[in-house]
């Protein structure tokens, strides 16, 4: 449960949030749910790309960028997802709109595995994929930076690293989970029931994920700092949503800049890992004179990195909160620019173990971001527009530089035979996330803007009353 605890130090009066460690864990067990079922599609989708291909598209040259085009409209929309969730979530709370969310997710994957093939219904299902991806795309525009939210409001001070770090072992678990599956299908199944049906177990699997979500969501309290927030402003469910919009871009943009700035640093990581690297190591390299590996390979040494991650990523969360977020952020940032040329040398040889090394150094860049923005980005904004705030700065930059890294690298690379052009996008995105983090404020073990400090226990409230240090964020 949690309390706002009412305590006095020197008679000066402060508000204490206190949430226990088994409400904390059902908070970050509801929020991470949402975060495996949309990587969990993520990693299906793009893991079965081929036979997404061959069944909704007719065959030809444009079967592929019609693939793409279905990853890529996802992103268009995520940024309309972000504008119309994020303020609701603002004006009605965090667990309604991530309910909504969830749900939808999860349908829109669900749906997809029942769309009829090309070969039965013609021109309807690859418009019906397109309508599925919308679906997602939308829906997951108000889930990411919602999770980040409803994690970050309930977590105490002290430990806010530690806890927003298990969203993102939920986004590498949902990525591994589906890239897993798609890659054993094959290998456990006959070609033609791989080829007519197996491929659409995991799609299926994603409704289920979705109802535990909700239920995990619609069981939990609204955050402690949301539910301080309405006591306040009991007027604040009938506010526009244009209203907050206008003052995030007139009052909030500097924040959202900020929050920009290491989206791109972190997504774009990301992405060039978990999107373009598997086809870059097994075709693009060969157009610039390198040696592709085998599929099944790549696909095995990406799905372990993934893993390993799952187990790394909250020991450095916990790591930030002892020494603070951008030592962390600033050794990923710095990391890709002094190392992303080596990493692609590396993976250009064709050697088994030196594509494992080079793709694990992004791993290991990729994590130091993944443990500290849930942690870092909700710390920007205050209560009133922090929702709203995350989703429409990430999902705005997210779709503008990483969603479409894929699509960028494989035209550069394949249009130039140079294949250096990912490395070039990593110091990119490196300097940017230096630039940024030279005027950000340490979050660490401090309360959130606008919000109560927030502890663990009674006895932690009353020796922060003791010690003077409860004051508002």
């Amino acid at each position: 449960m949690t309390d706002t605890a009412e305590a006095g130090a020197g008679g000066t009066p402060a508000n204490i949030t206190v949430t226990d460690d088994a409400t904390m864990k059902r908070a970050v067990g509801a929020a991470a749910v949402g975060n495996i079922t949309e990587w969990f599609d993520f990693g299906v989708y793009a893991y079965l790309a081929t036979t997404i291909e061959s069944n909704f598209f007719p065959p030809g040259p444009l079967a592929q960028v019609g693939v793409f085009a279905g990853f890529a409209v996802s992103f268009l929309v995520r940024p309309l997802g972000g504008l119309f969730f994020g303020p609701l979530g603002d004006r009605i709370g965090r667990t309604k709109v991530l309910s909504i969310t969830v749900i939808m997710m999860a349908i829109g994957t669900f749906l997809l595995g029942f769309i009829p093939p090309y070969s039965a219904i013609g021109i309807w299902a690859p418009i019906l994929l397109v309508l599925c991806r919308v679906v997602q795309g939308f829906s997951t525009g108000g889930e990411y930076a919602g999770a980040m939210t409803f994690i970050a409001e309930y977590s105490p001070d002290r430990r806010r690293g530690f806890f927003g770090s298990f969203l993102e072992c939920g986004t590498f678990i949902g990525y591994a989970l589906g890239a897993t599956v798609a890659t054993v299908i094959p290998l456990v199944s006959t070609p033609e029931f791989a080829s007519t049906w197996a491929w659409r177990i995991p799609f299926f699997i994603a409704l289920p994920l979705g109802i535990v979500g909700v239920y995990l969501r619609v069981k939990l309290e609204e955050t402690p700092a949301f539910q301080t927030l309405l006591s306040e402003s009991e007027e604040r469910e009938g506010q526009q949503a244009g209203e907050g919009i206008k003052k995030l871009f007139v009052k909030y943009w500097p924040a959202m800049l900020t929050a920009g700035g290491l989206v791109v640093a972190w997504n774009i990581t990301n992405y060039m890992l978990t999107s373009y690297m598997p086809t870059f190591l097994e075709e693009n390299v060969t157009a610039v004179g390198g040696q592709a590996i085998d599929t099944t390979t790549s696909q095995v040494i990406q799905i372990v990195i993934l893993w390993i991650a799952v187990f790394i990523i909250p020991g450095l969360g916990m790591l930030s909160d002892r020494i603070g977020r951008k030592p962390l952020l600033y050794a990923g940032s710095i990391g890709l620019v002094v190392l992303a040329v080596p990493m692609l040398y590396i993976l250009q040889l064709g050697s088994v173990v030196l594509v494992a090394v080079g793709l694990a150094v992004m791993g290991i860049l990729l994590v130091l971001f993944s443990s500290t923005c849930p942690s870092t980005l909700p710390a920007l904004f205050p209560t009133e527009v922090r929702y709203g705030g995350l989703s429409i700065s990430f999902n705005i930059f997210v779709s503008a530089f990483a969603g479409t890294t894929s699509l960028i690298m494989t035209a550069l690379v394949l249009g130039t035979g140079w294949g250096y052009w990912p490395a070039m996008y990593l110091i990119f995105a490196g300097i940017v996330g230096v630039i940024v983090l030279v005027k950000l404020k340490d979050p660490a073990r401090k309360p959130l803007l606008g919000s109560n400090p927030a502890v663990s226990t009674p006895e932690e409230a009353r020796e922060l009353a003791a010690s003077g240090a409860a004051v508002r964020g």
